[in-house]
């Protein structure tokens, strides 16, 4: 019987951390976001306040491929976060998530994705980042939406869905609290806010001579973030103060720039980089990769930290 008790105690330890893990493991960080005007407190600059991150195509860390609900949730255990999706359409008119025109590069399949209706689709698998086949399928925005209510902020890319099938979409869902629309123009953006006035944006301004036309198009700067470039370059200062002085966010994003560099230290160097150059949010191929180099600055009092919480699936 001596030899019998450390056993039992040796397989109750491992038990109780393997239960620790797996309730670990059921944690997710969101953005409990009830109502567009909530939307809109949370997207307001403010100095000091903790940066937003943002995961571009969603997010393709560890294995998950981009723009996939998965992807998504996989990211949301480790840190909240914001997501930029692709949606597109399908021949029979489904709105499903895909940044290519194609689906050769991050499916099973090849063609078009209007060549296929949303069922055709469904023979097919998301692959990652390398190229390996998942056992993830393309998404609905429909349901992306659904799921992401109470949960994140969506920004939506322009990839030729008309704008009119977003409107109804989001007012079919009422979705204006997790919900957002990457406009190119002032001209783009009015077309959407004069016929959902709760709607908030993602403006491209990466010049002053932007900043200037939204200005006097009248766009309602307390319903944007600025998407300002890929870079930290000096040209940047007038737009953190013009911005900010409206009560705008400016964001860089680094997929196209510091996401290529080949080290995760390296990266990191450059996501605090962009963060202590002024901008107060950053989009990333690696969402949980920024949360990590950003942890130094989650403590920030402010606004935001109101609306991010940590809850139990």
């Amino acid at each position: 019987m001596s030899h019998f008790y450390p056993r039992i105690l040796s397989i109750l330890s491992l038990l109780t951390c393997f239960g620790i893990a797996a309730y670990g493991q059921s944690e997710m960080h969101v953005l409990q976001l009830k109502s567009a005007k909530d939307t809109r407190k949370f997207l307001r600059y403010a100095a000091n306040d903790r940066p937003v991150v943002i995961g571009h195509r969603g997010s393709v860390e560890d294995g998950f491929p981009e723009n996939s609900l998965e992807g998504m949730q996989h990211t949301l255990r480790y840190t909240p976060a914001m997501f930029e999706i692709d949606p597109r359409l399908t021949r029979d008119s489904v709105i499903v998530l895909m940044h290519d025109a194609t689906i050769d590069r991050t499916t099973t399949g090849k063609g078009k994705v209007s060549d296929y209706t949303y069922a055709e689709l469904m023979q097919f698998n998301l692959k990652d980042r390398s190229g390996n086949p998942t056992s993830y399928k393309i998404p609905r925005l429909e349901d992306v939406i659904v799921w992401a209510r109470g949960k994140t902020i969506l920004n939506l890319d322009q990839k030729g869905v008309p704008y009119d099938m977003i409107l109804a979409l989001i007012k079919k869902l009422k979705a204006e609290s997790c919900v957002m629309i990457t406009t190119h123009s002032a001209e783009h953006l009015m077309y959407y806010h004069q016929r959902n006035p709760e709607i908030t944006f993602e403006a491209h301004i990466k010049s002053r001579e932007q900043f200037d036309e939204y200005e006097k198009a009248g766009v309602p700067f307390s319903h944007i973030m600025a998407y300002i470039g890929p870079h930290i370059k000096e040209e940047n200062k007038e737009l953190y103060r013009l911005l900010n002085g409206k009560g705008v966010m400016a964001m860089i994003s680094s997929a196209s720039s510091y996401d290529k560099l080949p080290t995760a230290e390296e990266r990191a160097e450059k996501y605090k980089a962009i963060i202590e150059d002024g901008s107060s949010a950053l989009e990333s191929d690696f969402p949980i990769e920024v949360s990590r180099a950003l942890k130094e600055y989650s403590g920030r009092k402010g606004v935001k930290n109101k609306y991010v919480k940590v809850v139990r699936k």
